[in-house]
């Protein structure tokens, strides 16, 4: 292959002014192209592996106004709000919230922006973090926008500012789409000067282009919709982030981050390559594609997610007439789940080439330090009070005489959800946002039982409100536990409504969460802390024996902020005399500050990770785990 630049010096969109070389994880190059376009609003939903773009935006420019919505629908909205004025927005969020969003998403496409408005969504191919590996360059399609995808950090900082110009050069939101490699990976960027565009925010009334209730206007609009997208396409087949390398037979057509496993892999093989190297998947660049098809023997296509390039590719090879083979995850030559590596990528080119050469494997010392690594499953941190929650609702369970396995335990999406495994084993869904209080909704109504939602603070002003109304409306006979850990903790500990917090030091309201349950119409509320198991699995019994919705909210901080500010509780001592070795508290709670010693059949206290939350003190039966102040009192 011949050498080529990796980042086109003309790209269009970067800023030719002052530059410096930063070491910047994906996401923070991101956050730089942003403020390097002149974004004056940031928003979204926290959501691995996204969340750091807002942090970064508003870490090093806080007068933007860089904050979390509740949901992603909501920040999606707010966000075309200010396009609309002809400013510039950012939204980012994770694969899956782009579900959430599509609803607007779908109508915004065909009233269009002033500002430029750029969609950030962060595919998780693996998946490492989500619910499911879903591609949403699917909803480039769907909606008719255009989709941009970057290959590498530099190019995710480079690409950006070009989606900004392309936002407002054709007045469409642009769905910027990434992978956990490019998000997550740690590169050598160059950067350039943040820029204030001092544009004054100006909506001008325009009922065809803003109301949807016309439909003849809205035939009108996808028309408008379906020209500007031919023009795009026109525009991304010379555009300079598709780019052709090397003079081959052999045809590779990348996108994304599996563009470097191509660039790792080809040195090291025999086979004469030409890659196409894409940036824009949507709308396709056919004349592009055709030209090259047109230069090789056969093509490969290779992508992470969806068979969604090969599909597009091979449609444009028909309607050109070419009778080009063309492989890829369809044709079994990489897999359909899961991420690609360099490794099955270069096994897929030998496979394809027919070289003789053996398969990549991984270098020996690869092998050796994975199996040196111990086995870490995941597990709450010790001091984590839904370990309390669950405690507290399988034990009220019990006092009730109810089976374990007879009234189900909805989870939603959260740290929370751990509890599935051993050896609380408490939930037995955790399907989407919100969907615990909804699934328990639908069970109440067939089932002769109460049965109970578990639901984090964050999770509820997500989506778990309408589906409690709903509960209150129908007078069903749930009981939804709201998990106020007073973050959202999983993503990183951003703010929420409950907390009243600001990622830039804005001064915000805090929603109380218990004013708002009693709002609703729910009459049985009653906030607990889960530290304290009697009080705890007092109130889920009396809850359990209320007809119609109850609310228990479990109300304690996560214990990591807590152990930053220095601010742990006392830390318990085992009386060796009393323990039996039983095991209870460590088969009860599972906090891994526990450590059975075999050698004495004694349980002992690990100082460096307990967090004195006084669970396993309550929960063992010789009494055998007691606070130094307790015993300074005798008791």
């Amino acid at each position: 292959m011949e050498a080529v630049k990796a980042y086109p010096s003309n790209s269009a969109g970067v800023k030719e002014k002052k530059r410096e070389r930063k070491l910047l994880m994906g996401n923070e190059a991101i956050a730089y192209g942003a403020l390097e376009s002149g974004v004056v609003f940031a928003t979204g939903y926290p959501g691995t592996p996204s969340t750091e773009v807002i942090e970064t935006i508003a870490r090093l420019k806080p007068e933007v106004f860089a904050e979390w919505a509740p949901n992603e629908k909501v920040a999606l909205e707010e966000a075309a709000g200010v396009a609309y004025t002809g400013l510039r927005a950012l939204v980012t969020m994770k694969c899956v919230g782009l579900n959430v969003a599509a609803d607007p998403l779908m109508s915004l496409a065909y009233s269009g922006v002033e500002g430029g408005l750029v969609i950030l969504v962060a595919d998780d191919p693996g998946p490492h973090t989500s619910q499911t590996e879903q591609d949403d360059r699917y909803y480039g399609k769907l909606s008719l926008l255009p989709v941009l995808e970057p290959a590498d950090p530099q190019e995710a900082h480079d690409l950006i500012t070009y989606a900004y110009e392309l936002s407002e050069r054709y007045k469409v939101p642009v769905i910027f789409r990434t992978t956990t490699r490019v998000n997550h990976t740690t590169a050598d960027v160059e950067v350039g000067e943040f820029i204030e565009l001092n544009r004054k925010p100006v909506f001008k009334k325009d009922i065809e282009r803003y109301v949807r209730a016309s439909m003849e206007g809205n035939r009108r609009r996808h028309k408008w919709l379906n020209e500007t997208l031919e023009k795009i396409e026109e525009e991304f087949n010379s555009m300079p982030f598709n780019r052709v390398e090397g003079s081959g037979r052999i045809g590779i057509i990348v996108e994304g981050a599996p563009y470097n496993y191509v660039r790792e892999v080809l040195p090291k093989l025999d086979g004469d390559f030409k890659v196409l190297k894409l940036s824009t998947p949507h709308p396709l660049p056919r004349k592009l594609v055709v030209e090259f098809l047109k230069s090789v023997d056969f093509a490969i296509v290779i992508e992470d997610g969806a068979p969604f390039l090969e599909e597009e590719v091979k449609i444009a090879a028909y309607e050109a007439g070419l009778n080009v083979p063309i492989y890829g995850k369809r044709t079994g030559h990489l897999p359909l789940e899961g991420e690609l590596t360099p490794s099955l990528v270069r096994n897929a080119l030998l496979r394809l080439t027919g070289e003789s050469g053996e398969t990549y494997e991984k270098p020996e010392e690869v092998k050796l330090a994975e199996n040196l690594a111990p086995k870490r499953p995941p597990v709450m941190c010790p001091g984590c009070p839904h370990r309390g929650s669950y405690r507290a609702a399988l034990d009220a369970l019990r006092d009730l005489k109810l089976g374990r396995y007879s009234v189900p335990i909805h989870g939603d999406i959260g740290c929370y959800a751990l509890s599935l495994l051993p050896p609380l084993e408490a939930i037995w869904t955790e399907f989407v946002m919100g969907a615990s209080i909804s699934l328990a909704n639908g069970q109440s109504v067939v089932m002769d039982k109460k049965i109970i939602a578990t639901i984090g603070d964050s999770t509820f002003f997500h989506n778990g409100i309408q589906p409690l109304v709903d509960a209150v409306y129908k007078n069903l006979n749930v009981l939804v536990m709201i998990l106020d850990n007073r973050t959202t903790a999983m993503t990183g500990h951003q703010p929420h409504p409950g907390t009243g917090g600001s990622e830039t030091g804005r001064k915000f309201n805090e929603i109380d969460i218990e004013a708002l349950v009693k709002a609703l119409g729910v009459k049985y509320v009653k906030t607990v802390d889960p530290y304290d198991l009697k009080a705890t699995r007092e109130a889920i019994k009396e809850a359990m024996q209320v007809e119609g919705p109850a609310v228990i909210i479990a109300k304690q901080e996560c214990v990591i902020p807590v152990i930053r500010r220095g601010e742990i509780g006392e830390i318990p001592l085992v009386i060796e005399d009393k323990c039996t070795g039983c095991k209870a508290c460590i088969l009860l709670t599972g906090c891994p500050a526990l450590v059975y010693d075999p050698e004495t059949n004694k349980v002992r206290i690990d100082n460096l990770l307990c967090t004195g939350c006084g669970v396993c003190n309550q929960t063992c039966p010789f009494d055998a785990i007691k606070f130094p102040s307790e015993l300074e009192k005798g008791a």
